[in-house]
């Protein structure tokens, strides 16, 4: 009778053995969930923002643009030219299929100056204000952000905190507005998504100071367009594809870039300054326009 309770307990204690085998067997070929993410924080990534913009000090860019419900002014489709000098000038040019000009943008400083070649009619003013030129002043700020896309997405200024949440296979850090108030009361004004993977920028919230939804951007397909960075691994990487939305369903503008060049050496025509044979109507006129944009052509 005790050898054979003894060959049972001995058969039960096989089996145990056997079946946890088989479980750490199962563990140890299963493939894992999804792939190994780099650890990182919130200020690993701001400082990315900004080593990432650091490099970065002009580029040029060719696109085409599709444009969705954001003013008559401009046509769906059109080819587009941008150059951009750091830290606050930027132009943007629109022409038709055949070539022919639409619109001119320069942005120097916190000032812009519009041309619609079409009507011959020009317009400046400071760049907070576009908002007072009406209809046109959506698909002209939509495009303005959506040029994050080969410019680089803004770092994070001083004296803006910044809360990091993991969110699927995104980082997304939030960009706080400073508040005297509590601080679990401060609300955000931007708030960017990281890929986990390569920690791209895939898209880009901006808010209002009420917390409103302002503009959604998005970036996809992205290329190299220059050997890798200091301290990063790969070569510097640029979205092809840019689309940009407004919060309030009011419009969308997508970007297809055929080129993006960083870093080229840029004359002062591809700026677009001002010259004293430009004509046309200024509205709203900002006393401060012409001395800016002047200064700008006398330094390049």
């Amino acid at each position: 009778m005790r050898k054979v309770k003894g060959k049972m307990q001995q058969s039960i204690l096989a089996l145990l053995i056997f079946q946890l085998a088989l479980l750490s067997g199962c563990a140890l070929w299963s493939k894992p969930e999804g792939p190994t993410v780099p650890e990182t924080t919130a200020l690993q990534l701001t400082q990315l923002l900004k080593d990432r913009e650091a490099a970065i000090q002009t580029v040029k860019g060719l696109f085409r643009a599709q444009v969705k419900g954001v003013g008559s002014f401009l046509v769906q489709r059109m080819e587009g030219a941008m150059y951009y000098r750091r830290p606050n000038t930027l132009r943007m040019q629109g022409f038709n299929q055949i070539g022919g000009p639409l619109f001119d943008f320069v942005v120097a400083e916190d000032l812009y100056r519009l041309r619609l070649l079409a009507s011959g009619k020009t317009y400046t003013g400071r760049l907070g204000d576009l908002q007072d030129l009406g209809a046109i002043s959506k698909p002209i700020q939509l495009s303005v952000l959506a040029m994050s896309g080969a410019v680089g997405t803004a770092s994070v200024d001083e004296g803006f905190s910044v809360v990091l949440v993991e969110d699927g296979d995104r980082y997304r850090l939030d960009v706080m507005a400073s508040s005297d108030g509590p601080a679990d009361r401060a609300k955000a004004l931007r708030r960017i998504w990281f890929d986990r993977q390569s920690l791209q920028v895939v898209q880009e919230d901006r808010l209002s100071q009420s917390g409103q939804l302002e503009a959604t951007v998005r970036f996809e397909d992205f290329r190299a367009v220059q050997s890798p960075l200091p301290g990063e691994a790969g070569p510097l990487l640029k979205p092809f594809k840019v689309t940009i939305q407004d919060g309030q369903g009011a419009g969308a503008l997508q970007l297809t870039f055929h080129e993006i060049v960083p870093n080229p050496i840029l004359k002062p025509e591809d700026l677009g300054v001002v010259r004293k044979e430009d004509k046309g109507i200024r509205r709203p006129e900002h006393p401060m326009a012409r001395t800016v944009f002047n200064t700008m052509e006398t330094r390049s």
